[in-house]
């Protein structure tokens, strides 16, 4: 694991929950959008995984979530 992004990869996830919440979307609503698991999307948000995605995944999450994939990457 590269851990000079992993402040980087706890605000992603951070705005990802933040988006779903802001969605009304569980978790597993979120992973059915995707056709993953929750226990994957719980990875992502955590803030103590440091889960690394895939532009795909970002993208999907995106998709999902009906934002930019930049607001993901905003600081």
């Amino acid at each position: 694991m590269d851990y000079e992004y992993t402040a980087r990869f706890q605000r992603l996830g951070l705005k990802v929950a933040f988006y779903r919440k802001l969605k009304g979307l569980t978790q597993a609503q979120l992973a059915e959008l995707l056709e993953t698991s929750p226990s994957y999307i719980g990875a992502i948000e955590s803030t103590k995984m440091h889960k690394p995605i895939s532009l795909k995944t970002l993208f999907r999450l995106a998709d999902a979530l009906d934002v930019h994939p930049s607001k993901l990457l905003e600081d």
